[in-house]
């Protein structure tokens, strides 16, 4: 069998498998919709202690009902397959995710609306519970206190080894992010992990010369 023979052979399976009818065409969607409502109410539960973006959460579903229309679209034909690429790789996408977290519910949505637009429902279920699962194992297990960031401002230039005196008391894991001193003042900035957050800023705060004192939490990037 020849190059060719078997190029042909691939063309015309790929057309009988498009030759759907509209029923069949309407339980795609349906089955599809149910699985981008099950993303949607799983995102919102995930998201409810953080940032909830609801346009987000209603694009996702509505990315995996169209990517499940494209998918049968080019089913139909080499040509308009071909054509569809040549298309979407003309499309930027230029909106910033916030959380990383989030690029996994755009491919998931992605990925659900692919398989079902061929036809693997079950693929999608078991996806589906095994991103499920994931997600929320992962979510529950233990992590380290969360890191703080330490805002003093003192009216001395030399209050430095005081301030680090007394935060290393409380806590060995810390570092200086900042420091600005001048003549007549002293401003110092401090990524820690502590417990006793009231404790620490109480001493402190009876340190002579220290004007402002405050302590946050900090969710982003850290050092150590």
């Amino acid at each position: 069998m020849s190059f060719n023979d078997i190029f042909k052979n691939s063309f015309m399976n790929t057309v009988s498998m498009a030759d759907l009818s509209v029923s069949q065409i309407l339980t795609i969607f349906g089955i599809t919709l149910l699985f981008a409502l099950y993303i949607f109410f799983v995102y919102r539960i995930f998201t409810r202690k953080t940032f909830y973006n609801k346009s987000y959460n209603t694009a996702l579903s509505a990315i995996a009902l169209i990517t499940a229309a494209v998918i049968i679209t080019i089913q139909s034909s080499i040509v308009v397959s071909l054509g569809m690429v040549g298309a979407l790789s003309i499309v930027r996408f230029r909106t910033a995710v916030k959380d990383p977290l989030d690029l996994v519910f755009m491919f998931w949505a992605l990925a659900t609306g692919i398989i079902c637009g061929v036809g693997l429902f079950d693929v999608a279920a078991i996806l589906s519970i095994a991103v499920t699962g994931t997600i929320f194992l992962l979510d529950r297990l233990p992590v380290a206190h969360s890191p703080m960031i330490l805002m003093i401002q003192g009216i001395y230039c030399d209050m430095e080894n005081a301030i680090i005196g007394i935060v290393s008391q409380y806590t060995k894991a810390y570092r200086v992010k900042s420091r600005n001193i001048t003549p007549d003042r002293t401003s110092i900035v401090i990524e820690l992990r502590v417990k006793d957050g009231g404790g620490l800023i109480q001493t402190l705060g009876g340190i002579e010369g220290i004007e402002y004192v405050s302590i946050i939490d900090h969710d982003g990037e850290v050092t150590f």
